[in-house]
């Protein structure tokens, strides 16, 4: 099957309420027994055919009552207002799995096991994000603010360096793992201290992750 030719690439800052490490990435159970999280990501380049996706921001809250895989989750996005209607559009057909082989993405497998998509909200995102200090925070007013920082050595104080390499993943081929702390209180709440975060540069097509 032929899809539109798209391509995304940029740092991802991804954060859920499991420990450190988060067991979904080595095909465990969530730590306290659901799933909560909030994503975000700038893109540095991209495109969804002749629609350039560069300079782009979004952040996106997921929540599911037990596992991932065992469905009925719900998902809201939101895409920062100073895109315009076509890069609007563009965000939400690859954001929702569309135009996608089947697996090959984090989004369309996600969206997969979601049965309540909340109106996308097109609002002010504040982001701060560096890879290599492992530091973040991304905020949406009323929504989400979270924050990312390096995971520390309970008895020394000494920031801990953690760094996953996932070869057949659908998400990235590497990320550094840290440390998060988020609250949502809206339509979909997230209330979270010392929980997972992982920084990722998300660079795919419709036929899945580039390696």
């Amino acid at each position: 099957m032929a899809y539109v030719d798209w391509k995304i690439r940029g740092l991802s800052v991804s954060t859920c309420n499991c420990d450190y490490g988060c067991p979904c990435q080595f095909n465990a159970l969530p730590t306290h027994g659901d799933c909560r999280a909030a994503v975000g990501m700038r893109l540095d380049e991209g495109h969804f055919d002749d629609v350039s996706l560069g300079g782009t921001t979004w952040v996106a809250l997921f929540a599911w009552p037990g596992a991932i895989h065992e469905g009925n989750g719900e998902a809201l996005v939101i895409i920062d207002e100073s895109a315009n209607d076509e890069q609007r559009q563009a965000l939400l057909t690859i954001l929702s799995g569309q135009e996608t082989e089947p697996g090959a993405t984090v989004f369309n497998v996600f969206a997969s096991t979601l049965t309540s998509m909340h109106e996308p909200q097109f609002l002010p995102i504040s982001w701060e994000a560096d890879l290599e200090s492992r530091r973040a925070h991304f905020a949406v007013e009323g929504l989400v603010d979270a924050t990312a920082t390096p995971i520390v050595n309970a008895m020394t104080g000494a920031e801990h360096r953690a760094r996953v390499t996932l070869p057949t993943g659908f998400e990235y081929d590497q990320a550094e793992y840290a440390s998060s702390t988020v609250t949502a209180p809206g339509p979909i709440s997230l209330d979270t201290e010392n929980a997972h975060a992982h920084f990722a540069v998300l660079h795919m097509t419709a036929n899945g992750v580039v390696r």
